[in-house]
């Protein structure tokens, strides 16, 4: 099969510069468009589909030229990147230009990500709820075993990553992050973070309320990670 050429991938958009999106790096965020899965809170629906926005590839190429020794590193997030099939070339040539590579994934292609493993530097992996739970969020029955066995690949090739999940108390009682919490760190997650959920008006749902998750909460589950982190926004 030849490799799928980078200048044709669904490119959904580009932020020049962010300070959150791989901890500790100033980096630039390439967005991919297309995604499998169909969860009812997603904050990015336009990327759900496999279609171009208004930057194409190699302007975005062009563009990070410009930006060496000022970015330490770009990251490809989505929708799911893993869905693009130029995504290793992509990798490939951002690297070519002396930038460290991160990915956003929720682990939809355990496979892919195998795959691409040689060509990053960092991942972060959303982590939704319980993996058995998956299927209630993402409307597809396979979901929750697709993002433990991409957890799975992290964990066995050695490589710099961290776990993140959005909580809101309609999907994740205390009791539940508890659970996962503990799970993830049994398994030999030592980097996780939470972010509060702040669903879009198509999700039909009340803000968390304040004070949630509780304080005590937080500081209980701390210690179970080497670094362990709770953003509001």
């Amino acid at each position: 099969m030849l490799p799928a050429d980078p200048a044709v991938a669904r490119i959904g958009g580009l932020t020049p510069f962010s300070s959150c999106d791989w901890p500790g790096k100033l980096c630039a965020v390439v967005f991919i468009a297309g995604c499998p899965w169909r969860c009812g809170y997603c904050h990015n629906p336009h990327l759900l589909q496999r279609r171009n926005g208004e930057t194409r590839w190699p302007e975005i190429l062009r563009w990070l030229q410009s930006r060496v020794g000022l970015l330490d590193g770009v990251v490809f997030s989505g929708g799911e990147p893993l869905q693009e099939p130029a995504l290793p070339a992509l990798l490939e040539q951002t690297r070519a230009l002396g930038f460290a590579t991160g990915l956003h994934t929720g682990g939809a292609y355990p496979q892919r990500l195998q795959r691409v493993l040689p060509f990053l530097d960092w991942v972060g992996l959303d982590i939704k709820t319980d993996f058995g739970a998956y299927p209630a969020l993402t409307s597809l029955s396979r979901s929750g075993e697709q993002a433990e066995a991409a957890l799975l690949c992290l964990l066995q090739n050695n490589i710099n990553f961290e776990c993140r999940s959005s909580i809101h108390p309609h999907w994740h009682s205390e009791a539940q992050l508890t659970a996962l919490a503990r799970r993830l760190a049994a398994l030999g997650v030592a980097h996780y973070h939470w972010q509060r959920l702040r669903p879009p008006p198509s999700a039909a749902l009340p803000p968390a309320p304040a004070g949630w998750p509780a304080p005590e909460l937080v500081e209980k589950i701390a210690p179970l990670f080497q670094r362990f982190s709770y953003r509001e926004h």
